[in-house]
């Protein structure tokens, strides 16, 4: 990671407005202010790797971060994608042990980090913030076994389209919008290969959906419903 610094005005309204810190009382939140540094990381580049240490707690202020697990041949497999707002990993302060998983930049990104150790301390000493990491682990742990469950449930175009669908207005109407990442992060995001992904778009054509490098026509929502 780049130069660390001090948050500035913007970064500490990005963090005043996370789901990790919008829940906290003002003394846990200056606690945790207090030890906050901000760093960019430059695209591809790793934040940390599975195995390591885990000895820091991270933020993501702007960009993704792609958390990925490696087997013994390198081939990688996509656990989660994190962004604006996304606590990293919150399980390492309640574990205490290695990064499970390896974390890299999938695009420049901003980060806020802090120090694990003065977390836990905090943490000891103020209840909400504890509260706070155990939901946040929960909410993470709940979110796997959505995606678990998806992977076993649904064709790749069925997985697409809700997708897709997730970010379609609720009165049904046709709508555009552009993916917030690259294919192939979404692609990962959605446990596919990206060649699988291409078809899935392709076979949803036929359901009016509409793929223009990162913009996403879709015509008839109801229609997509019924992949």
């Amino acid at each position: 990671m780049n130069r660390l610094m001090k948050p500035g005005a913007r970064e500490r309204e990005t963090l005043l407005n996370s789901g990790f810190l919008a829940s906290l009382g003002v003394e846990s939140v200056a606690a945790m202010m207090e030890i906050a540094v901000i760093g960019n990381l430059p695209a591809r580049q790793m934040l940390f790797r599975e195995g390591e240490p885990a000895d820091m707690l991270h933020c993501v202020l702007s960009g993704y971060i792609r958390l990925y697990k490696l087997d013994t041949d390198g081939r990688e497999a996509d656990v989660s994608l994190y962004g604006p707002g996304d606590l990293i990993g919150a399980s390492v302060v309640l574990d205490g042990g290695r990064y499970a998983a390896t974390a890299q930049a999938a695009e420049p990104a901003l980060l806020a980090r802090f120090d694990l150790r003065r977390v836990r301390d905090i943490a000891s000493r103020r209840p909400d913030l504890a509260l706070a990491l155990v939901n946040i682990v929960s909410a993470q742990l709940a979110a796997s076994f959505t995606s678990l469950a998806d992977d076993r449930l649904h064709t790749a175009p069925q997985r697409v389209s809700r997708y897709l669908l997730d970010h379609c207005p609720a009165d049904g109407k046709a709508t555009s919008f552009r993916l917030p990442y690259q294919k192939s992060l979404l692609a990962g995001k959605l446990g596919l290969a990206p060649e699988a992904l291409s078809r899935a778009f392709s076979l949803l054509r036929n359901h009016g959906v509409n793929v223009r490098g990162r913009l996403v026509h879709i015509g008839d929502p109801e229609a997509l419903k019924r992949v």
